[in-house]
Parts: structure tokens; C-alpha cells; sequence
């Protein structure tokens, strides 16, 4: 998947998305609800209703970029009640597209050593 690796926040919407909206309408909820920049380089993460469908919206250097995915057979499992977007590392979204509870789920944090033997 080419989500790994990836360095920059990630933001899941609080809400459901209505998924007729598309580029325009992303990056107007996302400077609107989210209080943030859409030209930031960071990802946008919108579902619809039915959790079935999710939207990654992020500015890719000289214009907007749209991937989007949807699940024949279940659902997406979204945390519920977010009073604001969530912020997720790469590792979580990509637990969030291949259908696992992030709730679930912790990283393990990085391990770094300042002295050797």
C-alpha cells in the first residue's frame, strides 16, 4: 500500500461525510470543520454514513490528490462520539483500511538508544 511510510499527521473526521462532495467540497470541510489548512500536506480521512466508503483527500505538491475505497462485503471500523478529528500515524491507517478496530490496536514506540556498549 502506498500509505505506508507516511511522515505527515493523518486526520480522521469526526463525522460522517456526505460522499457526494468531492475535491472542492473536502477542502472547504476541511478548512471549515477541521480548522486547518487543506494545502498543509497532511491526510484527510472522511467516511460516509454507511461506514463503506472512505475518502483520503491531501494536497500532493502542486495540486490536490483524492483516493478513495470501497468495501464490497463489511464496513470500516470507525471510532464513534469524536468531538474533534482524530489524528492517526500511517501504521493506524493503514490498520483502519485493511478493516481492524483501531481502538484495539497500540503501537509500539520506537525504540532509540543514546549510548552503546
Amino acid at each position: 500500500m502506498f500509505f505506508n511510510n507516511i511522515t505527515v499527521k493523518i486526520w480522521i473526521c469526526n463525522s460522517a461525510t456526505d460522499f457526494r462532495k468531492q475535491i472542492d467540497g473536502l477542502s472547504i470541510l476541511v478548512a471549515d470543520s477541521f480548522s486547518m489548512q487543506p494545502t498543509s500536506g497532511e491526510f484527510f480521512v472522511f467516511y460516509n454514513p454507511k461506514r463503506d466508503k472512505i475518502k483520503i483527500l491531501y494536497w500532493d505538491n502542486d495540486g490536490f490528490a483524492l483516493w478513495y475505497k470501497r468495501l464490497e462485503q463489511s464496513k470500516f471500523i470507525i471510532p464513534q462520539n469524536l468531538q474533534t478529528p482524530l489524528a492517526i500515524n500511517s501504521k493506524q491507517l493503514q490498520w483502519l483500511l485493511d478493516g481492524l478496530d483501531l481502538s484495539k490496536f497500540v503501537s509500539k514506540k520506537r525504540l532509540e538508544y543514546k549510548d552503546f556498549f
